[in-house]
């Protein structure tokens, strides 16, 4: 099956976010038949909401919504970034760090 990059409105926060291709391969893969309701910052926020901040990295460090600079893709970074240079999802970083 073939996908293709979808845009959806955030349930909590009503952003506009993508639900790339490679993620809905994942959800696939892992047998998931919803699509998310929450764009990735609010798919955290809950998430470490639901684990009361018991502890563990994620919980430790702020984290910036951001969208790539590549692709366009909301995602999240581990520093506040500057505005004088672009800041990319994880798929795209690796593509220009190599």
């Amino acid at each position: 099956m073939s996908f293709q990059d979808k845009s959806i409105q955030c349930s909590d926060c009503g952003a506009t976010f993508t639900f790339s291709a490679e993620d809905q391969e994942f959800f696939q893969s892992k047998g998931y038949t919803n699509e998310p309701k929450r764009c990735p910052s609010c798919r955290a926020a809950r998430k470490t909401e639901r684990n009361g901040n018991g502890g563990g990295y994620s919980s430790s460090r702020q984290m910036y919504p951001v969208t790539c600079g590549s692709c366009g893709k909301a995602t999240e970074v581990p520093f506040q970034p500057r505005g004088d240079k672009p800041v990319y999802c994880s798929d795209c970083y690796r593509k220009v760090s190599r």
